[in-house]
């Protein structure tokens, strides 16, 4: 019984949640785009307002990736617990965790964990 409802119910929770990522870099990526226009349009400093637009581009995908995680940790929890589902969980999560990393890198001109070092010097 418990296995039939997380069968039914799963999987458009799982979809909610991928949408919602989704969702999430989709308006992260026109909000961007359109400030960034918007700057330069304003005459702003171009070196600037490029660098905001990478910035909040990078932090918008950064959480609509943690949505697509999240999405796959549960479709993988509730479907057949096997190696191969497991593996290919690993897979994803490294490939995602790798692109934040990076993401997080690019945005803040650091690796996450020189963040407390760099706090501990100012």
């Amino acid at each position: 019984m418990l296995n039939q409802l997380s069968e039914t119910l799963v999987p458009p929770v799982v979809e909610a949640i991928e949408l919602i990522g989704v969702g999430i870099i989709t308006a992260g990526a026109a909000v961007t785009l359109a400030l960034f226009l918007l700057s330069l349009l304003r005459r702003d400093d171009a070196a600037e307002a490029t660098a905001r637009f990478r910035s909040s581009l990078g932090r918008a995908i950064l959480v609509g990736l943690e949505f697509l995680v999240a999405a796959d940790i549960i479709n993988t929890v509730v479907i057949e617990m096997n190696l191969e589902n497991v593996a290919s969980l690993a897979l994803i999560v490294l490939i995602r965790t790798l692109l934040s990393f990076s993401l997080e890198a690019e945005i803040e001109g650091r690796w996450p964990w020189q963040r407390a070092k760099a706090e501990r010097s100012s």
